[in-house]
């Protein structure tokens, strides 16, 4: 029973702060790189309407959020559970589906969809469990 709390525990450990980097990293992005004139960066439906007025830079911390997240929740789930890459791994799956619902909800260009699918989730958190190892 100690087992399982322990890692019920690092699953929601992981998702809650690994989800509180990944919001963090995006509202602070607008004080590192400003949006084109007109584009509001707060809303699906702004980012929708202004997707085409962005240029690769502003892409730049969406992707750090996504990885950054990732890293922080699969380490902190892998340091507290008992199979610790296993968790690490879940952790990624989880940020992984979000990043595929993300990319139906509000389409992106495809070299983003791809770098970010691909490298910001599972990679990172095999990262993420191998250094908790």
């Amino acid at each position: 029973m100690k087992i399982i709390l322990r890692n019920v525990l690092a699953i929601i450990t992981g998702l809650l702060i690994g989800s509180i980097v990944n919001m963090g990293i995006i509202l602070m992005s607008g004080n590192f790189i400003t949006p084109p004139a007109g584009v509001d960066m707060t809303t699906e439906e702004g980012l929708k309407a202004g997707m085409h007025l962005l240029e690769p830079k502003h892409f730049i911390f969406p992707f750090l959020a996504h990885a950054l997240g990732t890293f922080v929740g699969a380490y902190l789930a892998a340091r507290i559970a008992t199979k610790k890459l296993f968790f690490a791994i879940i952790i990624g799956i989880v940020f992984l589906s979000g990043g595929i619902w993300m990319v139906v909800v509000l389409p992106s260009p495809i070299w983003f969809t791809l770098i970010d699918l691909l490298g910001a989730y599972l990679p990172v958190a095999y990262f993420a469990g191998k250094v908790a190892e």
